[in-house]
């Protein structure tokens, strides 16, 4: 899901709060995310990595990569 939100959440520069999840098994495995004060970042399993946020549909091609990636 996508929001457009009237101010930055804290830690991100852009208007959207997005999450983004592929879930297997009752688990996510996969997730993109930007919380208040952690901003634009990834989980992959139980990795969390920075995101760097360029525009909703590089997101968008972003996190289908990764979830054919996960297919594999």
């Amino acid at each position: 899901m996508v929001w457009e939100v009237p101010s930055p959440l804290r830690g991100s520069l852009h208007h959207y709060k997005y999450r983004l999840a592929l879930i297997s098994d009752g688990k996510c495995v996969l997730r993109y995310d930007n919380e208040s004060g952690k901003g634009d970042h990834k989980h992959i399993g139980a990795v969390e990595v920075s995101y760097t946020f360029q525009d909703l549909q590089t997101l968008k091609d972003d996190f289908l990569e990764d979830v054919r990636e996960w297919l594999k």
